[in-house]
Order: C-alpha cells, then sequence, then structure tokens
C-alpha cells in the first residue's frame, strides 16, 4: 500500500495557510522541518518557535488519487510556492519497528550505557539507563549531555548530594544515582519534563527517596555538593548568583548546553564565583566545570 506526501518550502508567515489546505484536502498528518541552516534550541514550555524558511509535508491515504491531488493543491498555491511542490510515495511498513530501528543502545563512557527499552544491554555489567525517546529534552545522543554523562562518571558522586537543574527526561539524575549519588533533586520548569523524568525514574527502579522532583520554586534550597545544569548559556549566565548559593563551598558545578562562541559570556559570568576547570568540547557545544569558592 502507498501513502502520498505532497512537500513545499514555505515562509513562517504562509505556513497556517498552506497547513489549512492540506486538511481540507484530506492530509491525515503534517510535519514542518527547517529548509535552512536555522538551528532552534529547546523552547520554553507554551512556546512554539518556527523556522523563518521551513518545509512543510503533508501525507495522505492510500485512497488518495496523486495527480488530483497535486491538481487541486497546485490551483490553491500562490504563484511562487508552486515550483517548490513535490510527491512522492511512501511505502507501508512496520512504522513501530522503524521507528525503533533509529534508536539503539548508546556508549556514554566505558562503562555506562543509555538502552531502550526494546534492547539488550550490549554490556550487562556496566552502569545501565534504561532511556526511550520521548518528548522531553535528553536521550543521551545530543553532545552537551554527553559531555556531562562523561564528566559523571569520570568524577563520579558516590555519596554526594546533587542538583539536575533543567532535568528534562532525568536521564543526568538517573546517572547520578546509578553512579553513587546518596539524594538528588531533579529541577525543570516544564511540566512535561517533570512527567518524564518520574517515568523514566520508575523504568529505572530507582527509589523516590533518591529523587525528588520539583521546580525552581519549590526545590529545597539547601547548598548541594554537585550542581549540573544542562540548559542555554543566556538562563546559565542569568543563573550564576543563584547557583552560586545552591553549592557548598568546595562542591562542583557542571554546565552545559554552551556553544563555543558562548563560553566566554559563561567564564566571565561563574570566575568570581567558582574556580573553573578547562572546558571539554564535543562537535560545537562545550561542557565547564567549576569548584565553589
Amino acid at each position: 500500500m502507498t501513502w502520498w506526501q505532497f512537500s513545499l518550502n514555505c515562509q513562517a508567515s504562509e505556513l497556517e495557510h498552506i497547513e489549512d489546505l492540506m486538511l481540507e484536502l484530506g492530509a491525515l498528518s503534517i510535519s514542518i522541518s527547517d529548509a535552512g541552516n536555522e538551528p532552534i534550541y529547546e523552547p520554553l514550555p507554551g512556546t512554539t518557535p518556527l523556522w523563518q524558511d521551513s518545509i512543510l509535508t503533508a501525507t495522505f491515504g492510500a485512497e488518495a488519487d496523486p495527480e488530483d491531488l497535486h491538481q487541486q493543491i497546485s490551483g490553491a498555491l500562490p504563484d511562487q510556492m508552486t515550483a517548490s511542490l513535490r510527491r512522492h510515495g511512501l511505502q507501508d511498513q512496520d512504522w513501530e519497528q522503524a521507528y525503533k530501528q533509529h534508536f539503539k543502545p548508546i556508549q556514554c563512557a566505558p562503562d555506562l550505557w543509555i538502552v531502550p527499552s526494546w534492547s539488550e544491554p550490549p554490556d550487562p555489567a556496566a552502569t545501565v539507563i534504561e532511556l526511550d525517546p520521548g518528548l522531553a529534552f535528553g536521550t543521551g545522543s545530543h553532545p552537551t549531555t554527553a559531555l556531562c554523562l562523561a564528566w559523571l562518571v569520570a568524577y563520579r558522586p558516590a555519596g554526594k548530594q546533587v542538583i539536575d537543574y533543567g532535568c528534562g527526561s532525568g536521564i543526568l539524575a538517573i546517572a547520578a544515582v546509578k553512579l553513587g549519588a546518596s539524594r538528588v533533586c531533579a529541577v525543570d520548569i516544564d511540566p512535561q519534563a517533570l512527567s518524564a523524568c518520574k517515568a523514566n525514574l520508575e523504568t529505572n527502579k530507582i527509589d523516590s527517596d533518591r529523587v525528588l522532583i520539583a521546580t525552581p520554586e519549590t526545590m529545597p534550597g539547601d547548598p548541594v555538593d554537585l550542581l549540573i545544569a544542562n540548559i542555554l548559556a543566556g538562563p546559565l549566565v542569568e543563573l550564576a548568583p543563584r547557583f552560586a548559593v545552591l553549592v557548598k563551598p568546595g562542591g562542583r558545578i557542571l554546565l552545559s548546553g554552551i556553544l563555543k562562541s558562548q563560553l566566554e559570556d559563561i567564564q566571565l559570568a561563574y570566575r568570581s564565583r567558582f574556580q573553573l576547570a578547562a572546558a571539554s568540547s564535543r562537535e560545537d557545544w562545550v561542557c565547564i566545570s567549576g569548584k565553589r569558592i
């Protein structure tokens, strides 16, 4: 059975009109992707940022007549958009299995693996975090998360009290517990992230008394031995004074979600309160740690 997809280039101001057109013609689903090279990093809850230049793809059922659809879509488009209209058939398949093939176990360090629930751990003797791809940010594949995980393995937080600020899926909080942390506070502003974190903690059989899930407003104010924040450079700069209060003297901070071009701003914001180590990098991203002065 063949499904039909029609794609075209759109400006942000045109997307709503084209989406309405495709839905009126019977589209079963619509997806939007970047037509250029305009990165959109983790958005704030309740926001839906759009690329200025996008590719809109509408999928229609196998019963649709592709020639008739092409004619109807072309006839309703402005002249400048018609040239970008593309059509192709999409063969039916086992979508669940196709989805799973894209997500394999990830080795984050010699003895740390992120493993989706449908896979066997490649090394059962290693520290294994079971985590399925979901809506909350963080599966271990992004360089910022991988850098944090590698640091945690190198500087195991055994017996430490930890804050994972901007926990997303909870992957770093889970890693901290599995690497020996005595207690972790997983903090996020997004209710969806907090729900995903709770579910992933349960999947990994982590006792609720080991991890507290909280918002920035409800988290305890007691200083901890280690604070991890894998968020974005702007919030990291703004939160520097608060993070200094939340880390014990001699305690450590681990910051990521930082582009190489943003590292100097982070160093400037934190160097008066923390003795900063050399940054580590992967692709265009950096991770930096420091000790509370």
